[in-house]
């Protein structure tokens, strides 16, 4: 029974040190190469969920997700987001929510490249990203 106690303390301590090294590393991250457009990282990934710290220096092409719904969180930079036929001005602090199958681009309009997390449910593993040529469309 001591064993056991003693286990679980272990555990909450490590999930309260752990939680406390993300939001750090979150805030002060810095992409470790250079790149030339989008730097992704992955932070967490599960059968439910996977979240990224995404920097974006130009843009990110018309795509959708035919299985996953998308959250995106801007943490630093400014943009302008398209989201199926609207268009929106985003910067630090916005919150978007992108459900599945809705077409969606972005474009960075500050010096600074954006610096996004998201999060997409269930578990993204890079095989449901459709582009969409705008050209086919019309």
């Amino acid at each position: 029974m001591k064993e056991l106690l003693i286990s679980i303390l272990i555990l909450i301590i490590n999930n309260q040190i752990y939680g406390q090294l993300i939001t750090t590393k979150i805030k002060d991250f810095e992409p470790k190469q250079e790149y030339n457009n989008i730097n992704v990282t992955p932070l967490h990934s599960d059968e439910n969920s996977s979240v990224f710290l995404i920097f974006i220096k130009q843009g990110v092409k018309k795509h959708m997700h035919q299985y996953h719904t998308e959250v995106v969180t801007v943490l630093e930079g400014k943009g302008t987001m398209y989201l199926g036929e609207s268009s929106i001005n985003i910067s630090p602090g916005d919150h978007i929510v992108i459900p599945q199958n809705t077409p969606h681009a972005v474009i960075t309009t500050s010096n600074k490249p954006l610096k996004v997390i998201s999060v997409q449910s269930p578990e993204f593993i890079g095989e449901d990203r459709i582009f969409i040529d705008d050209e086919k469309e019309e």
